[in-house]
């Protein structure tokens, strides 16, 4: 269920600014070449999404580049473009707009795949066409497309919004004014259709409804607009706009980053270590306890030994020794088949004189 279904034209507009137009042959230089999506048809879709109404467009577009900005638009502003077509043989619509410094534009639209919208491509999308409450027709499309569209809303129910831009050079069928709730028409163009020369938009707009339309809006520029309906005219004023900015897709959160270590002078395990602040020896050089002042490695190392010898001896050798007992440990002989030599003693630091044993001094 859509609330607006457009179907219309899509172009590219090809914008220059200039100080002042070209006459008949002249050149004049003018900015850079601003590229945007445009056509009367997408514009009218990109305002109705952007204002919250369930918007769908049905359009033709080239398989070009052009046809990939316009796509790309429509998206952006919230339209479904599912119903647009895409012509891989034919050339985007293109408009070429030259502006003033007052504003005044002058257009030449070429268009392209926007003439390729056929009646048959309309009879295709007739389910799309009954879902939608209102159906916003143009005239940058064929005229048979047109009619073919207004028939198809007409006999679904849904609500016809014409726009006749640009205006045909002869009346407009009757038909279409009929159907037209409201008809939707600048100055120019509701003086050219209502068949007057001169006069005032609320006479401009009387023309038109006598003529089938069920009501009419003569848009008036930065006055606002002209509504006429059975129930009367009324004027209603301008509204001062603001640039439209697409939304912010929302990011994901990034994940916390982990603590950071605390540094080594602030760390209590630092603190405490009896290495001080210098950093602790590496685990393949370290001591098994930490060494006490005025005592060397190699000194407790000679008392370690000779206590777990003594320990040993007075425990006996003759014991099985147990599945993790060292291998240098189970091969020694007990106690009773050793030399009374008693414990073993560690040997004294070398004075770097060769000792002889005890027992080669007690045989000398």
């Amino acid at each position: 269920m859509y609330d607006v279904l457009v179907v219309g034209s899509a172009n590219a507009d090809l914008t220059v600014r200039v100080d002042r137009r070209p006459g008949a042959g002249e050149t004049v230089l003018g900015t850079d070449l601003v590229e945007s999506a445009g056509g009367k048809g997408a514009n009218q879709a990109a305002a109705a999404a952007r204002i919250g109404g369930r918007t769908a467009l049905l359009a033709r577009v080239g398989g070009d580049a052009y046809g990939e900005l316009l796509l790309g638009a429509q998206r952006a502003a919230g339209t479904d473009v599912t119903p647009v077509i895409v012509d891989e043989a034919a050339r985007t619509g293109t408009a070429m707009i030259i502006v003033d410094p007052d504003g005044d534009n002058s257009i030449v639209v070429s268009p392209g795949a926007n003439a390729a919208l056929t009646p048959q491509d309309v009879a295709a999308a007739k389910d799309t066409i009954a879902a939608s409450a209102v159906v916003s027709l143009q005239l940058e499309i064929p005229m048979e497309s047109v009619r073919a569209a207004a028939a198809a809303a007409e006999q679904a129910g849904s609500r016809v919004v014409l726009n006749p831009s640009p205006a045909p050079t002869a009346a407009l069928a009757t038909e279409l004014l009929s159907v037209a709730d409201p008809l939707v028409v600048n100055e120019h163009e509701a003086r050219q259709l209502s068949g007057l020369t001169d006069g005032t938009p609320a006479q401009w707009a009387q023309a038109l409804r006598d003529r089938g339309a069920r009501s009419v809006v003569v848009t008036l520029g930065g006055d606002g607009a002209l509504v006429l309906d059975a129930s009367g005219a009324e004027n209603v004023p301008a509204y001062a706009s603001r640039p439209w900015t697409p939304p912010v897709p929302a990011t994901p959160s990034p994940a916390p980053s982990p603590p950071a270590w605390p540094a080594a002078t602030h760390c209590p395990a630092r603190r405490a270590s009896p290495y001080g602040s210098a950093p602790p020896p590496s685990p393949s050089r370290a001591p098994s306890r930490p060494t006490r002042p005025g005592r060397s490695w190699r000194s407790w190392h000679r008392s370690s030994r000779s206590s777990r010898s003594s320990r040993r001896a007075e425990a006996g050798r003759d014991r099985p020794a147990s599945p993790g007992t060292r291998r240098h440990l189970t091969a020694r002989p007990a106690p009773s088949a050793r030399t009374a030599r008693g414990p073993r003693r560690s040997p004294a630091p070398s004075s770097g004189r060769r000792r002889t044993s005890a027992t080669t001094r007690s045989g000398s």
